[in-house]
């Protein structure tokens, strides 16, 4: 049996973990990320935690993977630019091989995430999967035969050309509608010209306006929010529906905080989606994620293998 140390960056917190060649879980450990600290000082941290990994694990992994945000160089090993992290033209990888003495693989952590939930989430033994996190952007990660498909992210495709304006500076970006920051923006606007509305009551009451915002006023009767989940559907079965349509994924994985929303969401979907692929083509299978943020920590140690 060969194990594998899987990391995954995040802005929050680092994850570190030691799985076996079926990618189980044997051990963990989580640290902060203190982003914005030197890009070396974090690096320490983060080697320090593998082996807090491989300690408790009691075994000793042959190759390690890892997951991080940003632009970067998957065959030097470089993360090129972060900008959450302040990481620049940073040789994490073979730093970290170096420190480690094991080969060390770099992933963009949508592409880790999506690895992790063919292996053991919800795309389990598909042939090939297309995972969406739909939380503070639109992530995706393509696996085909059981590899990453690199450069597959199509948070940037636009849905509705000259739409709402995006971060990245275009309009009508599949991101800026169907993030979770794109529904709560769209919430919002909706709750603002109907300040008296149930939803506007459910908000008010939670201090806040949340992903779930919306789904929680339609299913307590406000037609507003019904409309709105109608609205916000079409436009994620629109982006889904190209992606189909162009890559034909035995399954589509939904993930982040809407994709928690199980049925309430994935029912519409299905049948948009559907209504819009070609006519003919086998539909692919929408589903809910499953892992949470394992599936980051599995992908990134079964890239490595």
């Amino acid at each position: 049996m060969k194990y594998y140390a899987g990391i995954d960056i995040g802005g929050t917190n680092i994850k570190t973990c030691i799985i076996d060649e079926a990618g189980q879980i044997l051990s963990e450990d989580s640290i902060p990320t203190g982003a914005g600290r030197p890009q070396e000082t974090v690096l320490k941290d983060i080697i320090s935690s593998v082996r807090t990994s491989i300690s408790r694990a009691g075994v000793s992994p042959v190759a390690a993977g890892m997951g991080t945000p940003g632009l970067i160089d998957s065959e030097a090993g470089v993360v090129i630019y972060n900008n959450n992290l302040g990481w620049r033209e940073f040789d994490v990888a073979p730093k970290m091989s170096k420190a480690l003495n094991i080969p060390v693989t770099l992933e963009n952590d949508a592409d880790a995430a999506a690895l992790g939930e063919v292996v053991a989430g919800c795309a389990k033994g598909a042939r090939s999967a297309m995972i969406i996190t739909l939380g503070t952007g639109v992530g995706s990660g393509y696996v085909v035969e059981g590899k990453i498909v690199r450069g597959c992210e199509f948070g940037h495709m636009v849905i509705s050309y000259g739409g709402r304006e995006c971060t990245c500076g275009r309009k009508g970006c599949f991101e800026a509608y169907c993030s979770a920051t794109g529904l709560i923006n769209m919430t919002r606007e909706m709750i603002a010209s109907n300040p008296n509305g149930i939803t506007a009551g459910i908000a008010e009451r939670e201090g806040t306006v949340s992903g779930h915002t919306v789904f929680d006023g339609a299913e307590n009767g406000d037609a507003d929010a019904v409309n709105l989940i109608d609205e916000y559907t079409s436009y994620l079965a629109c982006g889904l529906a190209n992606l189909a349509n162009g890559l034909q994924p035995e399954v589509i994985g939904i993930g982040g905080g809407i994709g928690k929303q199980g049925e309430r969401l994935l029912a519409p979907l299905r049948k948009k989606v559907n209504d819009e692929i070609y006519k003919g083509m086998t539909p692919p299978r929408i589903v809910s994620c499953t892992l949470g943020y394992k599936a980051g920590l599995i992908g990134a140690g079964m890239a490595a293998k």
